[in-house]
Formats: structure tokens, C-alpha cells, sequence
């Protein structure tokens, strides 16, 4: 008997739920916001995930390289708070 898409589902969770070096992340997104997700995905032709990652990890990495050692530190501790305005 063919599976149902909700067993299809669980199971595919099941097995991401099951590899360590991920975890999964529900949010809801401005439609812009989305929309350029979804273009940046088709320009460079990887998934909306990979391109969720790959911007994530260069803002990441552009704000190590402004902080100092100790920044740095309190950064992966969780006690640094730097403000952005809009």
C-alpha cells in the first residue's frame, strides 16, 4: 500500500531529525524577503536553504572580522548585544 504524504513527511523529518548537524527552523518571512530567497535559489541554482545558509555564514563572518578577540568571545557567549538601526 502507498504511503500517505503526512507518513512521507514524518519519516523524511525523521531523518533529518536524526543527523546531528542539523536543526529544524520554522519561521515566517516578509514576502521580499522571500521572493529574493527564491531568485538568488534559481540565479545560482541551489535550494532556498543553501542560499539561507550561504547568507547567514558571510554575515556571520563579516561580523567576526570586525570584532576584537575579546568581542569575539563574548560573541559565541552569547553576552555581546551590538545595536542595529534601520
Amino acid at each position: 500500500m502507498a504511503k500517505s504524504n503526512s507518513e512521507r513527511q514524518r519519516e523524511y523529518r525523521q531523518r533529518q531529525k536524526d543527523d546531528c548537524t542539523t536543526e529544524r527552523l520554522n519561521i515566517v518571512v516578509d514576502l521580499n524577503a522571500k521572493r529574493a530567497i527564491e531568485r538568488m535559489a534559481t540565479c545560482y541554482g541551489v535550494t532556498q536553504r543553501e542560499v539561507l545558509e550561504r547568507i547567514v555564514m558571510d554575515a556571520e563572518r563579516t561580523l567576526l572580522h570586525s570584532l576584537e578577540g575579546i568581542q569575539q568571545d563574548a560573541y559565541y557567549d552569547r553576552r555581546l548585544s551590538l545595536i542595529v538601526t534601520q
